[in-house]
């Protein structure tokens, strides 16, 4: 039988996910504190009713902004992963502006004791300097791509690919992927938003039924499968 595997991970943005909006309101920033105010606590609960084990990758505005939900994830013994400090997508930066992003939030986690092994792009994007920083600061793995469903893969640095000129691809990084999919990701699902416009009224039953399914065809065809 297949040995298969769920991870579960959550993005603590809290308010730095709607500074990547062109127009930030109270109103939004509230909504991003309802994820510290409530949806953390809720989360932590839940877990520990099951006793599973599960991964928060948070942006270092988030420790600074909200450090007792960061502590009760700690003190419940959970992983923390990287999320930048800022929430910016890396594809808009500089590299040297991507670098002390990163660097700002590896200050704010030594001040909490916490040295993460895993890195997910606040905006799961990459800029051509990504990868480069992310096996340059030693992370043991990163899950931002895309590029398989449930099978850990290394990406490549110093591929040459363009429109008009095919794949000449790089050497492996020493990082290992965890790839996901943006069907697994609540947010796509239930979050509403009108700038740009975000549906966020999905059934609890369609989602269920979309996450279960894609578990039982992992289960059934690839042996060591993870989904995340």
């Amino acid at each position: 039988m297949p040995n298969s595997s769920v991870c579960l991970s959550f993005d603590f943005d809290a308010m730095s996910v709607w500074y990547g909006y062109k127009n930030v309101s109270t109103a939004m920033l509230y909504r991003g504190e309802y994820g510290a105010r409530v949806g953390v606590p809720r989360i932590l609960n839940l877990l520990k009713r099951y006793g599973i084990p599960a991964t928060f990758f948070i942006p270092g505005h988030t420790v600074e902004s909200f450090p007792e939900p960061v502590e009760a994830i700690m003190e419940a013994g959970h992983e923390i992963g990287h999320h930048s400090h800022a929430h910016v997508d890396p594809s808009d930066q500089t590299p040297e502006e991507e670098s002390e992003d990163m660097q700002r939030a590896f200050r704010t986690f030594e001040r909490i004791g916490v040295k993460p092994l895993g890195f997910r792009s606040p905006s799961l994007d990459f800029s051509n300097a990504t990868l480069s920083l992310i096996e340059a600061n030693g992370f043991l793995y990163d899950s931002s791509l895309m590029a398989d469903d449930f099978r850990p893969y290394h990406p490549r640095l110093g591929d040459q690919v363009s429109q008009q000129t095919p794949l000449i691809g790089g050497r492996e990084a020493r990082v290992w992927e965890l790839p996901l999919c943006f069907e697994f990701d609540d947010w796509v699902h239930f979050q509403f938003n009108f700038n740009p416009y975000r549906n966020g009224t999905s059934a609890p039953s369609k989602v269920f039924e979309i996450w279960t399914k894609e578990f039982d065809w992992m289960h059934a065809n690839v042996d060591a499968g993870i989904l995340r």
